[in-house]
């Protein structure tokens, strides 16, 4: 067992008996899929009311232990984060804005009722963990190790108040490249009948309760041929808030991105790298409350050229048409346009280390071996 020091926390390390052979690890880095295996260890930190943050460890992936009451299981006291690492040409292995994975993490944990744990813990857990589990960063074009923090609440009891026991996990997965064959503009289909979240609601918070209640609209998009949903607010029922599980952003002809803005969307990192980048460019960017209306009318009069998704795991996807009960906007040749792929091409070449990082978004995590 070792011991790293991380702003008044160690984290002990229990290397795992059960590291995966190597001749195993690579065989499953060469189609690792997204999200289906899972490293050799995983990181962890405990918190309680009285002891606050402690027992900071890094230690063999597996299962968890929870009292049948726990708070998680009855209240959903959870909330998450997802973030990528990438191994650069000289074999190095870096992340991508994690203090801004980090603050993000600590504002769903205060809208959830949970302990807000530090920025600093929060990306050392990450360096440790992935300075065990280094071999499983896989080195193949486009591909990455998927990071899940969350957080949840393990003490059990059936009283409705903020739980006094808290979990905080991390696990990493090695993912595929999203698409093997470069990004394809996706169909998306627009729900009518659901709202991810309401007024006052979760909906700025990462949350496992805002995904659940996406599935079932999700099957609906499924079944109308299409690869995501759309949600439209839910007092109005006509503002523009965001796909199950991306942001949504406009182009217009002028090259203005416009990204609708609401109190009930999560704030997407990804989104708002893009943005700066567009603006980096000299270019507009609105964030701002957009109509359906809008964009029906701005495909039709030419004045909205290319729209597109972004969130982490896919970085940027180009929307082909936004379908709907008795109409579609769009067409096939409005999806990969030029700004959409422009963009995305410079935002993971600054991932992947094939160009420089002006704004000092990524952070090392590991050294070549």
């Amino acid at each position: 067992m070792s011991t790293d020091t991380a702003f008044g926390l160690e984290f002990a390390t229990t290397p795992s008996p059960e590291r995966r052979a190597a001749a195993e690890r690579e065989e499953i880095l060469a189609d690792p899929g997204f999200g289906k295996h899972f490293t050799d260890h995983m990181a962890s930190v405990q918190w309680t009311l009285d002891a606050g943050w402690h027992d900071a460890s890094i230690h063999p992936y597996g299962p968890l232990s929870l009292d049948p009451s726990a708070s998680v299981l009855h209240y959903a006291q959870e909330i998450f984060e997802g973030l990528k690492a990438y191994r650069h040409a000289d074999g190095s292995v870096w992340t991508f804005r994690p203090d801004a994975n980090a603050r993000r993490f600590q504002r769903s944990a205060r809208r959830l009722a949970l302990p807000e744990l530090p920025v600093e813990t929060f990306v050392e857990s990450i360096r440790q963990l992935v300075r065990a589990d280094v071999d499983w960063v896989p080195s193949a074009p486009e591909t990455s190790l998927y990071l899940r923090p969350f957080m949840i609440a393990t003490e059990g009891f059936l009283g409705v108040r903020a739980a006094q026991a808290v979990a905080y996990h991390c696990i990493a997965s090695p993912a595929g490249a999203y698409f093997t064959s470069g990004p394809k503009p996706v169909s998306i289909w627009l729900s009518s009948n659901y709202a991810r979240a309401g007024k006052g609601g979760t909906g700025a918070a990462k949350t496992g309760g805002n995904y659940a209640s996406s599935l079932l609209p999700q099957q609906e998009a499924y079944e109308h041929g299409c690869q995501q949903v759309m949600f439209l607010d839910s007092v109005e029922g006509k503002y523009l808030e965001e796909l199950g599980g991306m942001n949504v952003v406009l182009v217009k002809s002028d090259g203005t991105l416009v990204t609708p803005d609401s109190d009930s969307i999560l704030e997407g990192i990804t989104r708002d790298s893009i943005l700066q980048l567009a603006e980096d460019r000299g270019l507009r960017v609105e964030r701002r409350r957009v109509t359906l209306d809008e964009w029906r009318d701005g495909v039709a009069d030419g004045s909205i050229t290319e729209a597109f998704a972004c969130g982490t795991a896919a970085v940027v996807t180009p929307i082909a048409e936004l379908r709907g009960e008795g109409f579609t906007i769009g067409s096939p040749t409005v999806g990969a346009g030029e700004l959409t792929m422009s963009l995305r091409d410079e935002l993971t070449d600054i991932q992947y280390g094939r160009r420089p990082d002006p704004h000092g978004w990524m952070t090392r995590l590991a050294d070549p071996a």
